[in-house]
């Protein structure tokens, strides 16, 4: 599903015109992304919880050539679903 389609769909479900249902995604995604760039998690309780992890510095390997690689520490985000959507998916 692609975000028009998205949009598309929150504008038929939500009863709202298709710049709102745009509107308050992009609202949803600025606010998720200033949350987790500050250190917060975002919890939707039966959707699930998206947070930032630490990735340990490490080697890898450059598969071409085999040559060894330090790939520096960062932080990830992540999602983890909640049981609701998780049920959801397996049914």
């Amino acid at each position: 599903m692609t975000k028009t389609e998205l949009v598309d769909l929150i504008a038929q479900k939500g009863d709202l015109k298709k710049k709102e249902a745009e509107a308050a995604l992009n609202a949803f995604v600025e606010i998720v992304n200033g949350a987790l760039a500050g250190g917060e998690d975002v919890t939707l309780i039966g959707f699930g919880s998206f947070g930032v992890r630490e990735r340990s510095a490490r080697v890898g390997h450059n598969p071409k050539t085999g040559a060894k690689v330090d790939i520096p520490a960062c932080k990830v985000p992540y999602f983890r679903p909640g049981k609701l959507l998780r049920d959801a998916v397996k049914n």
